[in-house]
């Protein structure tokens, strides 16, 4: 699962949730080299005529296309969330790689989590509401896990409050 429970202190417990990453940077590099170095086995029955320069660039726009796609896909990709499950307080962060961070904090008794299995921009959507208003969590995780996340959550938020 692509988040984790953190018990921080005895009134204090932490939820991080961090998008699925399945393919490391190294393996991108790898993916990336070896479709140039596949992509170069054609161009060997040209070698030495004029025809290889009227393909090269084909295959040198298709190696950076793939780079570029790879690296835009890792900069999506670096977002996390942060709830911290206070006593009496709920504070949700959320960091994206563009626009910094936003925060939502509400008095813990009144947060309660709702999942709308249709109609939000995933299925099973869950969201937090709270101090009047309604936040998303966990969006970027799959289906089944947010079912989970909906489930500890409710858990989680129901558990007597420690002082």
């Amino acid at each position: 699962m692509p988040y984790k429970w953190n018990q921080t202190s005895e009134t204090e417990q932490e939820l991080r949730l961090w998008p699925h990453n399945s393919l490391p940077r190294r393996g991108a590099m790898i993916t990336v080299l070896s479709v140039f170095l596949f992509g170069l086995i054609p161009l060997l029955a040209v070698l030495g005529s004029v025809v290889l320069w009227g393909l090269l660039p084909f295959l040198l726009i298709s190696v950076l296309g793939l780079w570029f796609a790879l690296q835009a896909n890792y900069r999506a990709r670096s977002v996390s969330e942060v709830l911290t499950l206070t006593g009496t307080e709920a504070h949700l962060v959320h960091h994206t790689s563009g626009n910094g961070s936003q925060e939502w904090s509400c008095n813990r008794y009144w947060a309660r989590p709702e999942m709308h299995e249709k109609g939000g921009p995933v299925p099973h959507y869950v969201t937090l509401i709270g101090d009047g208003r309604e936040v998303e969590i966990g969006a970027f995780l799959s289906e089944d896990e947010r079912i989970t996340l909906y489930d500890e959550l409710v858990k989680k938020l129901r558990e007597p409050i420690a002082q």
